[in-house]
């Protein structure tokens, strides 16, 4: 395979690549887990909350909060290195299947649930600064959403996006926007009859044009979704459309699923893993959300997994973490993979071998790297 300028293209692109990712200052790395949500910039990874029953595979005494996850992790790509951040103010307390969007330099999480599933549930919009290291919650006002978890959410022009997820014991069809100026919520009502709404459902992924938000898979704990028919919110019509796909010329739909992991690349969105009722995932697949033909990429998980999460780098490396990977041994991994799912820039390449090739360059003064001829902003990502 060959770039536009007829260079070969990185052995990563399509392949996925496991990642040791050695823990900053000799400390340890995130245990395993499943339920978390993870989000990226162009020099980290962070990664939020989770669940595993394990006592020993959570991290045993270390983990105050068993079997949940109360914390922020931290992956840098420049060094490879995890780092556990400690934040001030107040981390929310419902850790598993919450949703969380990266807005600047603000991680947005909402909702969630905590233990006992479904009876601790949140409603809240926690904002941790990843900059200042400093959690507070959003005061909002107007129709919040009920206290769920399992819900997908998006930010589009200023407004933030929440649709679906369950209590536990009801699923839900609902839509909300919240106005991240004013901080008010509204309670959106599409003017399609009852009928024709979406099916209700948790563990389901949102993708978006600037004019639809989309539906991909999800179900409820007794079912999962196909993916022949999508449906789409038009902002413009306050409607429900049902977009039919068009299937792989050879091996047609993706399975249907939940609890898969799903990125987006300008018009390109990806989806990967997840579980349909019977077996756990590992396939990656792309839909084009102007053509929406579906494409199946040769790229396959190195470990099937479901209620794990991934994010996407600016210049289209994709990061997955954690799940669960056996369902009869009720077993999570802590493993971290990374693809190129966008051919990297020359630029990008470049960076990555400098970095293989002198590992130890973020030790180095500022003043000697830009002597050394480094860019501020790549000075910034090493640091």
């Amino acid at each position: 395979m060959t770039d536009a300028h007829g260079d070969r293209c990185p052995d990563q692109l399509n392949k996925f690549e496991k990642l040791t990712g050695r823990p900053l200052h000799g400390r340890r790395t995130p245990p395993a887990r499943s339920g978390h949500r993870c989000v990226a910039d162009d020099t980290n990874l962070y990664v939020f909350g989770g669940y595993n029953p394990d006592y020993d595979e959570s991290g045993g005494s270390e983990n105050e909060d068993y079997p949940l996850f109360r914390e922020l992790w931290r992956y840098h790509f420049a060094t490879g290195r995890w780092q556990q951040i400690q934040t001030e103010g107040y981390v929310p307390t419902e850790l598993a299947s919450m949703s969380a969007v990266l807005h600047g330099n603000n991680l947005l999480v909402f909702g969630g649930t905590g233990i006992p599933f479904g009876e601790n549930n949140g409603n809240d919009v926690h904002v941790c600064n990843v900059k200042y290291k400093r959690w507070s919650l959003l005061n909002c006002r107007g129709k919040k959403p009920k206290r769920i978890y399992g819900q997908a959410m998006v930010i589009i022009n200023g407004f933030l996006y929440v649709f679906g997820g369950t209590t536990g014991y009801i699923y839900s069809t609902d839509l909300h926007r919240l106005d991240l100026t004013t901080r008010e919520w509204i309670h959106l009502k599409p003017n399609n009859p009852r009928d024709d709404l979406p099916e209700e459902r948790y563990r389901h992924e949102i993708a978006q044009d600037g004019q639809r938000i989309y539906i991909l898979g999800g179900g409820t704990s007794w079912t999962s979704y196909p993916l022949d028919k999508i449906h789409a919110y038009n902002l413009e019509t306050n409607s429900w459309e049902e977009i039919a796909t068009k299937p792989h010329d050879q091996i047609g739909f993706p399975a249907p699923r939940r609890c898969h992991s799903c990125v987006q690349i300008r018009n390109d969105v990806f989806i990967c893993g997840g579980y349909n009722g019977e077996f756990i995932l590992a396939d990656l697949w792309k839909i084009n959300l102007r053509t929406f033909q579906w494409s199946r990429l040769p790229a396959v998980m190195p470990e099937p997994a479901y209620f794990h999460c991934a994010a996407v780098t600016p210049t289209g490396c994709m990061y997955i973490h954690g799940g669960v990977v056996n369902i009869h041994e009720n077993k999570r991994t802590g493993s971290l993979f990374k693809i190129w799912l966008a051919v990297p820039s020359l630029l990008e390449r470049c960076w990555e071998r400098l970095l293989q090739a002198f590992p130890h360059l973020a030790n180095l003064p500022t003043v000697q790297l830009l002597n050394l001829g480094l860019t501020q902003e790549l000075i910034e990502r090493l640091k």
